[in-house]
């Protein structure tokens, strides 16, 4: 794995369930954080500029330094405790990885 950035793009299709899904958003941050990720947006209402987008929902982008960050975040048990709130809440598409350039 090299030190180039990642991006984690998410596609949250509908939530829900507010409240068990607000349990998710509140330790979020705090997590991430702690593994140097950085929030880079949160889109309700993305627009497709090009081909069709039958996804809708939530589109997330989330940055990491490097590879080896993203997937420790990922699969911090810490995290995958409070994705259970998020997996209970909502359906998500995908959360793919996408490297960056150096």
């Amino acid at each position: 794995m090299s030190d180039t950035p990642v991006f984690l793009v998410a596609n949250i299709f509908e939530i829900s369930d507010r409240e068990t899904y607000g349990l998710y958003e509140s330790g979020f941050m705090p997590l991430l954080k702690r593994h140097g990720g950085e929030l880079v947006s949160v889109d309700e209402n993305s627009e497709s500029l090009e081909g069709e987008n039958s996804l809708g929902g939530r589109m997330v982008i989330l940055r990491f330094a490097n590879e080896a960050s993203a997937k420790a975040w990922h699969s911090d048990p810490e995290y995958q405790a409070l994705a259970e709130h998020r997996r209970a809440a909502s359906s998500m598409n995908f959360l793919q990885l996408v490297r960056g350039f150096e």
